[in-house]
């Protein structure tokens, strides 16, 4: 097993690890479960010793328990501290020194011992396994007093413990990686429900409360000029679309939203006329793709909404094709062209739907065409992070 450049899962143990320290007395039950096999270390020493003997062997038992579990969860971490190679280096004194009380029965430690070294995932860890199983089978044939045999079963014990935790530390690794991927996700999905918002916050209360202050500042004049009955239709209209604005958002913000090519042609002549410039809008949207319905009715709402506020328009143009549409100005329609956050957020929605997006800025007016090719079917109004 080599050592590997930290990945992002592998760091993360280091998370299990805390997750440990954290967990009281319970990041020992499972690890202390497995103690119960230190008992035929134990055996071994009741067959063999007696009186101070029998004692110290017992003792080297229970430290040895101790040293296995205060390595192990530090044995998660990548970037191993002193204490836990300090630890490691003391299983394999204590592993020798209570051979010589509970003789071969002691190497039942080389078992944890391994689980130490799989932890470890550094490159010695084969050859240490190696080692230990080989020992663990090959010792006891010549130490007298031992047996005299090869002791298999010990032997493939070391290498099976080492290859079950192996794959348990994989396990752990892989469902690691999973729940950070799981956790990720749910943030991107957060951040682009968040953009998705804040676009179409912008796209509406932007065309909205650009057509109210436009329709209220035609009723002040009204008024102003005595024509009250016109001012009173005007504030009636400009309530309604209040209305309509708080409806829009509500929408919005429960990814609702209704819009179509139809009422945003319908809006955007009554918006134009209340800022008087003239508008020279299509009559029907029956050449237009059904199914760009939506996406060119957004464009129509961001393109009204900025000559409205920033062109100093006098005449606007919107041309409709069977998948394209376009809409022109004859004013300066510098700030759309800058690159704002309406044109940002109208570009990805266009490119979300597989079209483009070009725009013509010169002294003499303003040009935006949006075009989506043939079998390119508009998705849902989904969240599109923006870049």
């Amino acid at each position: 097993m080599t050592e590997r450049p930290a990945t992002a899962p592998e760091v993360d143990l280091e998370d299990m690890s805390r997750m440990w320290s954290l967990g009281g007395w319970r990041r020992f039950f499972f690890p202390a479960f497995w103690l119960v096999y230190l008992g035929q270390a134990a055996n071994g020493v009741s067959k063999h010793q007696h009186g101070g003997g029998a004692l110290a062997g017992y003792l080297i038992i229970v430290a040895f328990a101790v040293v296995y579990l205060a390595a192990l969860p530090m044995g998660w971490t990548r970037g191993k501290t002193r204490a836990f190679w300090w630890l490691y280096g003391a299983g394999f004194a204590l592993m020798i020194a209570e051979c010589f009380f509970a003789r071969h029965d002691g190497l039942v430690f080389a078992i944890y011992l391994s689980v130490l070294t799989v932890a470890t995932r550094r490159r010695f860890t084969f050859p240490v396994i190696a080692t230990l199983a080989v020992t663990v089978a090959v010792l006891p044939r010549f130490v007298p007093g031992w047996g005299g045999r090869v002791d298999w079963n010990g032997g493939f014990s070391v290498l099976l413990v080492s290859l079950a935790m192996y794959g348990f530390f994989r396990i752990v690794q892989a469902n690691i990686a999973l729940a950070a991927a799981r956790a990720e996700v749910a943030r991107l999905a957060a951040e682009g429900e968040r953009s998705r918002i804040a676009r179409d916050l912008h796209d509406l209360l932007g065309h909205s409360l650009t057509t109210i202050t436009v329709k209220a500042g035609l009723a002040r004049r009204l008024a102003e000029h005595g024509d009250a009955e016109r001012a009173f239709a005007e504030i009636r209209e400009v309530e309604q679309l209040a209305r309509r604005t708080l409806q829009d958002v509500r929408a919005a913000v429960s990814s609702h939203s209704d819009v179509t090519l139809a009422g945003e042609l319908a809006t955007a002549r009554e918006v134009l006329r209340a800022a008087g410039i003239l508008g020279e809008l299509p009559p029907t949207v029956a050449e237009s793709d059904p199914e760009l319905s939506e996406l060119f009715g957004w464009v129509v709402r961001e393109a009204v909404t900025n000559v409205v506020r920033h062109s100093r328009a006098n005449h606007v143009r919107i041309t409709l094709g069977r998948r394209s549409v376009e809409v022109y100005d004859d004013g300066r329609g510098a700030v759309l062209g800058a690159g704002g956050s309406g044109l940002r957020g109208l570009r990805e929605r266009v490119e979300a739907a597989g079209g483009t997006l070009a725009v013509m800025n010169g002294l003499t007016g303003f040009r935006l065409r949006v075009e989506v090719p043939p079998g390119v079917v508009e998705p849902a109004d989904e969240a599109v992070p923006v870049a």
